[in-house]
């Protein structure tokens, strides 16, 4: 989840990411991409407060809309898709490599059930409707680790209570990472909300990544640099 960092005397900012938003030079595939597929499978321009229904992004319709925030490359929304065929995926990414190498895995079999953001998911949880979708992901998010850029995580309190309206009752927030600090921080901010149930009931609950969660690169680069990372799961009160 990266994109450029806004000025920090905005009223909004703790509902924008930080970070950058174009790494190595894309290739010429990538930007025909970009430019022609990409408008077939954004997602539609709300604003603030529309109380925007996402279930209508998608043909045909979907028995319920997932959403991932900061998708990465893509391997963990397109493995969801394929597992879950009456599901419909939103995925928000601000980095353009990671918007491009979606798009160069996605087949056509899967698009008519992906929708992508190319920018920060917080504004979208602003203009979606109450309870409008199942589940959140949110899976290794930077942390963001000097104490200087603490209000640039992702976990704040706005932000929680904003996940916590467009979840559906019993609908599950699911969080990664490999930062034990973040770890922390990110559980206490969602369990003082009162919106969340943690759903462990054994150290094993949190240590091992639950079977129908594929893996990512960045949890392999975790592993092998010796971080474990930690699998949270909270169901929506």
């Amino acid at each position: 989840m990266r994109s450029k960092a806004p000025s920090s005397n905005r009223r909004d900012a703790p509902f924008f990411l930080y970070g950058r938003r174009l790494g190595h030079r894309l290739s010429p595939q990538q930007q025909l991409l970009l430019a022609e597929r990409l408008p077939t499978l954004a997602v539609p321009e709300v604003a603030p407060g529309a109380g925007a229904d996402p279930g209508t992004w998608f043909a045909p319709p979907c028995r319920e809309v997932w959403l991932e925030v900061g998708f990465g490359a893509g391997e963990h929304l397109l493995a969801q898709a394929a597992a879950n065929p009456t599901v419909g995926l939103v995925g928000c990414e601000p980095y353009v490599n990671g918007v491009a190498s979606l798009l160069g895995l996605l087949g056509d079999d899967l698009a008519g059930r992906v929708r992508v953001l190319m920018g920060d998911a917080r504004p979208l949880l602003l203009a979606l409707a109450d309870a409008s979708l199942a589940r959140v992901f949110v899976l290794f998010p930077d942390p963001w680790p000097k104490r200087r850029h603490a209000k640039r995580r992702f976990f704040s309190g706005p932000v929680v209570a904003a996940l916590a309206r467009v979840l559906r009752p019993g609908g599950e927030l699911r969080l990664a990472t490999d930062a034990g600090a973040y770890a922390r921080e990110a559980l206490l901010a969602i369990r003082q909300s009162g919106s969340f149930r943690w759903q462990a009931g054994s150290a094993a609950d949190w240590r091992l990544r639950p079977a129908d969660w594929p893996a990512t690169r960045y949890e392999a680069k975790a592993l092998a640099a010796g971080r474990n990372p930690v699998y949270l799961r909270f169901r929506r009160e």
